[in-house]
């Protein structure tokens, strides 16, 4: 083989390297962006649970309902939601857990898991927010 050959063939090489090399680069930042609106995603859907969790009147299922409602709206499928009912004036926090299909050129497709969190308290609310659940209990001094 003459050096002009091996040149040639070396640049074949060097190409196939820059194209492989670059869609695995493009994968994993498919992943990563997936993940990241994924986590915003459990994010939200936690924090339209929370304040769920006090307000009784919607009736039992209106936490799951109101995280379902946010994890789909951001694209992604509600899976857990540790979110009950509890009308105390008592903090409490709302863990959801959310899944999201991403599509990869080299890989395949993933199922992402995330989760998120929010702290709700009640006592934080202003006067009279708290639908028909009553008012906090006075702190004495």
């Amino acid at each position: 083989m003459s050096e002009e050959g091996a040149a040639g063939v070396m640049a074949v090489a060097l190409a196939a390297f820059v194209v492989a090399l670059t869609l695995v680069v493009a994968d994993i930042g498919s992943v990563l962006a997936a993940k990241a609106a994924a986590s915003g995603a459990a994010d939200a859907a936690a924090l339209a649970a929370a304040p769920a969790t006090f307000s009784g009147s919607a009736g039992a299922g209106a936490p799951r309902r109101e995280a379902s409602r946010y994890a789909l709206l951001n694209g992604t499928r509600l899976v857990e939601c540790s979110c009950e009912l509890d009308s105390s004036w008592a903090a409490r926090v709302v863990s959801v857990v959310v899944e999201v299909d991403v599509d990869t050129m080299l890989f395949g497709d993933h199922t992402l898991r995330v989760s998120g969190r929010a702290e709700f308290v009640p006592v934080l609310l202003p006067r009279g927010a708290g639908g028909n659940v009553s008012s906090p209990p006075s702190s004495s001094r």
